[in-house]
C-alpha cells in the first residue's frame, strides 16, 4: 500500500486543523494509505514530498487572488493563508517530481493556480446564463449533467462515458488554463468541470467531491480515486 498525502482544512481562527472522513475512505477503499498533511511552514514539504506517492488536495475555502495577480472583488470567500502558502508550494513541487496529483473542488483550482492559471473570485463575473453550483440537497446527491471530452484521461477514467450527473459546491471555478494542462470536461453553462495536464503523468482536477459520490457507488467517484492510487503505484 501506498502513502497518499492529503491536505487539510485550515481553521486559522479556531486554531485547529481538519480532514473530512470521506477523503480518508476514498484513499483506503483504493488500496492507498491516507497521510493527512497538517504543516505549518514550507520548510517541512521537501521532507514530505520524499514520503508521499501521491498528492490529494482537497476542498475548502477561497484561495487568495494574489496567487493570480488579482485584488479582491465582492464575491470573494472567506481565505486561509497558510493553507494557501503551504498548499500552492507543495503542488508546485509534486508537479516538478511527477507525483501523481488529484485536485477535488479548491484543490482542482490550486492546481491551476500552481501550474500558473486563475479561477474566477466568484461565477458572477462568468458572462452568460448559469446553473445552481452550490447545490442544497445532501453531499452524495448527483445535482447537474457534466460533459466529458473524448480521448482525455478522465474520459478513460470513467469509462468512456460522456456525460455524468455530478454533485456541486462551489462559487469559483477555474477561468485561465495553467501552463500545459487542459480541460477534460465542463458543466452545460461552460463552467470548467475538469482539468488534467498534458505533460505530467497523472496530475487532475476535478470541481465536483468524488470523495463523497463514492459512498453510493456513483461515476466520478470511486473510479477517479482508482486511477489515482493506480497512477501512484507507477
Amino acid at each position: 500500500m501506498l502513502p497518499i498525502g492529503i491536505t487539510c482544512l485550515s481553521e486559522e481562527n479556531q486554531g485547529c486543523i481538519t480532514l473530512g472522513i470521506d477523503y480518508i475512505k476514498s484513499i483506503e477503499r483504493a488500496g492507498g494509505i491516507p497521510v493527512p498533511i497538517a504543516v505549518t511552514t514550507k520548510k517541512s514539504l521537501p521532507a514530505i514530498i520524499k514520503i508521499i506517492r501521491g498528492l490529494l488536495l482537497s476542498g475548502g475555502d477561497d484561495v487568495d487572488p494574489s496567487y493570480f495577480s488579482e485584488e479582491p472583488l465582492p464575491g470573494q470567500g472567506e481565505i486561509t493563508p497558510l493553507r494557501d502558502r503551504v498548499e500552492i508550494a507543495l503542488t508546485k513541487m509534486a508537479l516538478a517530481q511527477k507525483i501523481p496529483v488529484l485536485g477535488i473542488c479548491r484543490g482542482a483550482q490550486v492546481l491551476n493556480i500552481a501550474a500558473g492559471g486563475s479561477i474566477y473570485q466568484d461565477l458572477r463575473y462568468k458572462k452568460g446564463k448559469l446553473l445552481e453550483h452550490m447545490q442544497k440537497a445532501p453531499r452524495a446527491h448527483p445535482f447537474h449533467n457534466i460533459s466529458v471530452f473524448e480521448e482525455t484521461t478522465l474520459y478513460k477514467v470513467l469509462g468512456g462515458r460522456k456525460i455524468i450527473r455530478v454533485n456541486s459546491f462551489h462559487h469559483q471555478a477555474i477561468k485561465k488554463l495553467g501552463t500545459g494542462f487542459r480541460v477534460s470536461a465542463v458543466s452545460l453553462d461552460g463552467v470548467i468541470e475538469g482539468i488534467e495536464s498534458t505533460k505530467h503523468p497523472f496530475a487532475m482536477g476535478v470541481q465536483w467531491h468524488p470523495e463523497a459520490l463514492a459512498r453510493k457507488k456513483i461515476p466520478g467517484g470511486r473510479d477517479i480515486f482508482a486511477a489515482f492510487v493506480q497512477a501512484a503505484q507507477l
